[in-house]
């Protein structure tokens, strides 16, 4: 741009004069300039064309330093500028000694104002340079400084490893020197005329050890070493005062009893040096797996002589390794000592039998099961004999829980166990029956001998225990005790009436008539059998019942057998110890004590039990540790052992999922009770078939938990409660995760819905029936439809939509569906026999005159689980 003003432009104002170009080829253009904050503007830019130079002109010599022309600042107005031919030279990096400018040539015809402009440039240029020389000498010399200190910090690490080692040497020479001393002393009392050595004060040695150091170590500066407690050393807490190191302030050595002991030892070394010590010979109890550092102490010997051993014999162990019985028998044989082979079951020997002297038995109270079918009265007949409403606590008027109670009668006690009478309690009434001195049979008069009567017959017999046949309901019109007994004969129950030696008394738990005979019946039978118990030992029996409550933690009602349970004794049930915290009887009082025959609720135990197992009284907290870990331990592996078959590869997975048709539901069982949750896992275990089952994923005792939640979420299944609920938290947590809980206080209401469930998931019934043959007497081809058989019915009937099967000389060539069925040329439904119509299959059409038609009708029904 030119410094010229444009008049015309003015418009007679004072305002700021525009910039122009003056001379032939302008043009003019608008640039628009974009500035910080938003701030934009338009600015009016004349160009002028390029000077063309001819040969003939001479250039313009300007001397002037190469340096690149800063970029234009944003608040600059842009100006057109023209071009310039030159020749550039590249520019050199910044250095300490700035470079002579070199001229360059510029083409003639440039204008005042543009020859400025280059000056400028090439003086911020040179300022520019100017900064960069000195910022490159700064950073030079910040790194000249960093180097400096790095160099600096090795050498003090260097110095510091240097004075440790030093450190390190020192020490090893001191220890030396003090086994030189020890050494010599030995030989001085052995020979006393032996020639003194130079000890750790001999100045010759001193000089010798300045002699042998490096030279590298002699130019250091040597700092002074901390003092060392060496063994044998100048340690004032060890050392005991002696007149030598009373007279002597600069030396402390050993004390006369050390040197005495030293003394002694080397005498020994040296008059029995080669004279082998005894061998002795050991008896090494071996467990079925020990440890090789467990196994070389029991042997006295070192894990080392062990380790080399098996080494020779091609094994590579270390003392931490595990080897069987047989590979520790050779080794103890081979070290001279004798094994006693032991397992881990024995630690239970000698817990349950006990064997009692005649003399200290005492008579205890018989132990009375009521077993019979569901619904015979069983549990009324309990409640006129104890003048209790037990039954009407129980869901749905049955008993889901085995109780036990005590009643006198003619001062004399007699223990009842009421089992359940339902199907799904097999198991309960079989523990009830293992307890038990004598089984009452309860059958209902008007309802005769049913199949729970037979179980708990099959039960009685299997334990050995008599049965006393108790006739129920004879106050019904209908009741036939007549017919009872007959039925029972059939079972092998011979009742006195009939001939036999098995007791029966007609009872009514309604009208309360013969309870005293069927009272008195028991206690004749107990005296018979002469039913005694040693009560001054320590207590063992069997847990009939286990439940998980809220505010007692785990509850276990057992009854005793043998022996006296008492408070603060140590028990062991099944995978289950603890320690007694009190003693809670049928009434609901607290005892100190329980006797034989005696029913209590136990509280203390660490787990809940299952109903069934035995209990015990041990001696000590350890002994019952070691019981119950062996027994949870073998527990583990039982369910390894049965959850084998279905782990494996991922090969052997889908191979299953090929060739297994089998459809599993998974559910998560939690109930109030062990022998109801039990109880419930037998009953779905039996609802399966081979083609639907029940997978029961987790089953406990206790109210529904947020881990049982997860659990159901994890594998996608229901949560069946039995008498239990879920907290706030799990409520929550099984909404969110869409989780259903279905509550139930009766277990055949449960065992019909899972019946239910799989039967929804058994694959239809298909049944076929037959219709009629059709015989084809001409193939016709129809335009847009294919081939139509002409045919005559010669057997039943033919239906539209139904199924056909094409017969090619009696055998089946193609079985399909019936598309098309033409009375003359109207579709109807069904064509009657002798009549003739056209027929079509579907998506076939290799029919030829002669072949037979089958037709048939396929439904499909619901099939539901026994």
């Amino acid at each position: 741009m030119s410094d010229n003003n444009n008049d015309e432009n003015n418009n007679g104002t004072d305002a700021k004069k525009t910039l122009s170009l003056s001379g032939a080829g302008l043009s003019k253009g608008t640039v628009k300039q974009n500035f910080s904050h938003g701030r934009s503007k338009s600015v009016v830019v004349e160009t002028r064309k390029r000077k063309i130079v001819m040969p003939g002109d001479k250039p313009v010599a300007v001397a002037v330093p190469v340096a690149p022309a800063p970029a234009a600042p944003a608040s600059t107005p842009v100006q057109a500028k023209a071009p310039v031919t030159q020749a550039r030279a590249p520019i050199a990096p910044a250095s300490p000694r700035r470079p002579k400018p070199r001229p360059i040539q510029i083409q003639g015809g440039l204008s005042k104002n543009e020859m400025a402009a280059r000056t400028r440039a090439l003086a911020l240029a040179n300022a520019r340079q100017e900064e960069d020389r000195i910022k490159a000498e700064a950073d030079a010399k910040k790194q000249a400084d960093l180097n400096a200190r790095r160099k600096a910090d090795n050498e003090e690490t260097r110095r510091r490893e240097e004075e440790k080692n030093k450190r390190d040497k020192d020490k090893n020479e001191a220890e030396a020197r003090e086994k030189a001393s020890i050494a010599s002393a030995a030989s001085a009392a052995a020979d006393p005329d032996a020639i003194k050595k130079p000890t750790r004060d001999d100045p010759n040695k001193a000089a010798n050890k300045t002699k042998e150091l490096k030279p590298f170590e002699r130019k250091k500066t040597e700092e002074p070493a901390k003092p060392t407690r060496t063994k044998g050393g100048n340690d004032r807490r060890r050392t005991k005062l002696t007149l030598t190191n009373a007279l002597d302030d600069n030396k402390r050595g050993p004390s006369l009893a050390a040197m005495r002991r030293r003394q002694q030892k080397a005498k020994r070394a040296a008059m029995g040096a080669n004279t082998p010590r005894e061998k002795i010979s050991r008896e090494v109890q071996l467990p079925e797996t020990i440890t090789v550092a467990e196994f070389a102490a029991r042997m006295s010997e070192r894990s080392v002589d062990v380790i080399k051993h098996l080494m020779k014999e091609g094994q590579m162990l270390k003392p931490g390794d595990v080897i069987d019985q047989d590979t520790a028998e050779l080794i103890a044989a081979e070290f001279g000592h004798t094994v006693r082979r032991v397992a881990e079951s024995d630690v239970e020997e000698g817990l349950f039998d006990r064997q009692d002297v005649d003399a200290d038995k005492k008579p205890r109270p018989p132990i009375v099961t009521i077993m019979g079918h569901v619904d015979h009265g069983k549990t009324s007949l309990l409640d006129a004999i104890r003048n209790a409403k037990v039954v009407d606590g129980e869901a749905g008027g049955i008993t889901q829980h085995i109780g036990a109670y005590q009643v006198e009668k003619n001062g004399q006690l007699i223990t009842f166990i009421d089992t359940p009478g339902h199907e799904a309690f097999t198991s309960m009434r079989a523990r009830g029956a293992q307890a038990t001195d004598i089984a009452i049979l309860v059958v209902a008069a008007d309802d005769g001998v049913m199949p729970q009567t037979i179980e708990s017959i099959s039960h009685a017999k299997a334990a050995g225990v008599p049965i006393i046949v108790a006739v129920n309901k004879i106050d019904k019109p209908d009741s036939e005790p007549n017919k009872v007994r007959t039925e029972l004969l059939q079972h092998e129950v011979f009742v006195e009436t009939m001939g036999g030696e098995t007791l029966e008394v007609e009872v009514s738990a309604l009208k309360g008539t013969n309870l005293d005979k069927l009272l008195e019946a028991i206690l004749l039978q107990s005296e018979l059998l002469e039913i005694t118990a040693n009560p001054d030992r320590s207590a063992d029996g069997v847990v009939i019942e286990s439940q998980l409550d809220k505010g007692r933690g785990p509850v276990a009602t057992v009854l005793v057998k043998g022996g006296t349970l008492r408070t603060g004794d140590i028990v062991v049930a099944g995978n289950e110890w603890g320690k007694v915290r009190a003693l809670v009887n049928d009434k609901g009082d607290q005892l100190k004590e329980a006797l034989p025959s005696m029913p209590i609720e136990v509280l203390g135990l660490s787990g809940v039990p299952s109903a069934g197992d035995q209990f015990t009284v041990v001696e000590n907290e350890a002994k019952a540790r070691e019981i119950t870990e062996y027994r949870q331990r073998l527990s583990r592996d039982k369910a390894a052992a049965r959850n084998a078959g279905s782990r494996g590869s991922l090969e052997q997975m889908m191979s299953n999922l090929q060739t297994s048709d089998l459809k599993e539901v998974a559910v998560l069982v939690k109930g109030d009770v062990q022998g109801s949750v039990e109880a419930i896992s037998q009953s779905l275990s039996k609802l399966g078939t081979d083609e639907v089952a029940t997978q029961i994923i987790h089953s406990g005792v206790g109210g529904i938990t947020e881990s049982d939640v997860s659990l159901a979420a994890a594998s996608g299944a229901p949560i069946l409660a039995f008498n239990v609920r879920a907290n706030k938290q799990a409520r929550d947590m099984a909404e969110a995760e869409g989780i259903e809980i279905r509550y139930y206080s009766i277990i055949y209401d449960l065992v019909d819905d899972m019946k239910n469930v799989l039967s929804g998931l058994l694959t239809p019934e298909r049944r076929e029936t037959f219709l009629g043959y059709a015989e084809i007497l001409e193939v016709f081809n129809v335009s847009k439809v294919g081939k139509i058989a002409g045919c005559r019915i010669t057997e039943g009937k033919v239906e539209r939509g139904s199924g056909v099967r094409l017969l090619r000389d009696n055998v089946v060539i193609h079985e399909g569906k019936l598309s098309t069925l033409k009375r003359f040329k109207d579709e109807v439904s069904e064509v009657q026999g002798g009549q003739e119509c056209g027929m079509a299959f579907e998506n076939y059409q290799d029919i030829r005159k002669g072949d037979q038609i089958e037709c048939f009708r396929v439904e499909h029904i619901e099939r539901k689980l026994d």
